[in-house]
């Protein structure tokens, strides 16, 4: 199947009319736009037809439907709640109600709720981050905090299995906000599913090349990927790229305690969810404006990744007044000292050299030596990085490389032998590590 991206400008809104032929022509003319240009005029469409926006929806589908039967939409459309909503409680009922389910902190529930309320902006912000569940051991809620998010978020797929072909065309079709469960064997593999993660990541660069097949040959197709993404996974900082886990919001669960509870999420009152949901498609048509023009005082704590991420959350909050802006800034310092444990290959890798010239009080040492004292302490990765075996030369080369350290000849006593010296690690130290050597 190939989708072409259109790329005319859609039509502006038609005046009112009465006319049922005019209205039939409408509706044609709808159906026949691709769906992101149908999802970014339908409000104003649906306002000069003076008609619900459901109804359009259902008249352009039944078109759509009649020609082509896959045109069927994955997801059900929400109608905006009819009266004006109050942000702030709307913010904090989605935060009880994720509560309510999912035993966590405030601090990660406020963050979950921000991050759903995110998923409706997504046409108005321009970074997406990614929400990141994860937990040491099974049973700590991950499945049901993402069931849960998907009854709240805009356009919600379930991607799990599902190939990174399906997915490219998914997001350019339908921009929807996709929820991909056991994220810990579904993506490590997955390079081109990798690439597209992390291109979504912004606006800007939220497009990957691809060949696609065309009659009898093949043709280059940019993919525009910028959509929401949620993974949910066991220990998934162990099985996402570093580059990924940099680009998401990491909840943390825990496995909940005999006293702690949680209401089963197939026992409740489903229609309390479609309540909230139709009061986040309000939220985006009211203010979306103000979420675009919002500049969120940024905490200097934060690293400018982590920035970066929390901005469109702050964004939104502001629309909520000062408590929630105060609330959604608390999170985002939880989360980033939280998500500080989450060290990456390489700065452990400098963390753990810096120990060894410290511990053996010496300015270079050769590269059999230091893989040998990486080695030496079994608790460590280095022991069985080299898939069960030690880190290999090639292997401590290849890491220290990302730093601009390469191994040189270094005068020992009994030879010249490959290794390193001290100086070449002292920016990466300074630059990386909280503290460089002495």
């Amino acid at each position: 199947m190939t989708i072409s991206i259109a790329e005319t400008t859609p039509n502006a809104p038609t005046e009112p009319v009465n006319q049922p032929r005019v209205d039939t022509e409408v509706f044609e003319r709808l159906a026949n736009l691709s769906r992101i240009e149908y999802d970014r005029v339908r409000k104003e469409e649906a306002k000069a037809l003076n008609i619900q926006i459901k109804t359009l929806d259902d008249h352009v589908k039944a078109i759509r439907s009649d020609s082509n039967s896959s045109a069927q939409l994955p997801f059900s459309e929400v109608e905006p709640y009819a009266d004006p909503i109050d942000p702030a409680q709307l913010l904090a009922d989605l935060s009880a109600t994720i509560r309510r389910y999912v035993v966590l902190d405030n601090e990660l529930a406020d963050a979950v709720a921000l991050w759903i309320a995110m998923t409706w902006f997504i046409e108005d912000i321009e970074v997406a981050p990614i929400l990141i569940i994860t937990a040491p051991e099974k049973a700590c809620g991950k499945s049901q905090l993402l069931s849960l998010a998907g009854l709240f978020v805009a356009r919600p797929l379930s991607a799990a299995n599902s190939t990174a072909s399906f997915l490219f065309r998914a997001i350019t079709a339908w921009r929807p906000t996709l929820l991909i469960d056991e994220a810990d064997t579904f993506i490590k593999q997955n390079d081109d599913l990798k690439g597209l993660v992390n291109a979504g990541h912004t606006r800007a660069n939220a497009f990957v090349g691809r060949t696609v097949a065309v009659g009898d040959g093949h043709e280059p197709r940019l993919f525009d990927v910028w959509s929401a993404k949620a993974f949910a996974g066991i220990s998934l900082e162990k099985h996402l790229p570093d580059a990924t886990m940099s680009r998401g919001i990491v909840v943390t669960l825990r496995r909940k305690m005999p006293t702690e509870t949680a209401e089963r999420l197939r026992h409740a009152n489903k229609e309390q969810f479609q309540i909230l949901a139709s009061k986040l498609a309000r939220f985006d048509e009211d203010y979306a404006t103000q979420v675009r023009a919002a500049r969120p005082l940024l905490p200097d704590e934060l690293s400018d990744r982590d920035q970066d991420n929390w901005e469109p959350l702050l964004a939104i909050a502001s629309c909520a007044g000062p408590e929630w802006v105060e609330r959604a800034t608390k999170s985002a310092l939880a989360l980033s000292r939280m998500a500080e444990t989450f060290v990456s290959t390489g700065n452990e890798l400098l963390s753990d050299i810096q120990e060894v010239f410290e511990k053996k009080k010496t300015f270079k040492i050769s590269t059999v030596d230091l893989i040998e004292a990486l080695t030496d302490d079994e608790e460590k990765a280095w022991a069985t990085y080299n898939r069960g075996r030690p880190l290999t030369p090639r292997q401590l080369a290849k890491l220290l490389s990302a730093y601009g350290i390469q191994p040189k000849t270094v005068r020992m006593v009994l030879g010249t032998p490959k290794g390193y010296d001290s100086d070449q690690f002292r920016d990466a130290f300074a630059r990386y590590l909280q503290t460089s050597p002495p």
